[in-house]
């Protein structure tokens, strides 16, 4: 199936995101080909909640917002995960948005 290939490929990009470091949805998309497909790229997060090995606390939309937060266990671990790694947020934005921006390369 297309799709499970799709996310096989966005979590491949996530994996890659640095410690103390974030990334958009339309990032990974970019970078996948796919600049139309940040929602899926927020479908494979939301799918990605078992897997271990997938940091998806550190996708985020475009300007920095914590949208993916209800999809963790508690109302907060999004939040306490990325303040774990030094990146502040506040009302469900991430402070400094740019300077802990990650963008993923493009993928061949």
């Amino acid at each position: 199936m297309a799709e499970e290939n799709f996310f096989e490929r966005v979590y491949a990009v996530a994996r890659q995101i640095p410690y103390g470091k974030v990334t958009s949805y339309g990032a990974i998309a970019k970078a996948l080909g796919a600049a139309r497909s940040a929602r899926m790229v927020g479908w494979a997060m939301n799918a990605s909640h078992n897997m271990d090995d997938i940091p998806a606390h550190r996708v985020v939309n475009q300007k920095g917002l914590l949208t993916g937060k209800f999809h963790f266990d508690g109302t907060n671990l999004m939040q306490q995960l990325l303040e774990s790694e030094g990146i502040k947020v506040v009302d469900n934005q991430i402070v400094d948005f740019e300077k802990h921006f990650w963008q993923p390369e493009v993928q061949g």
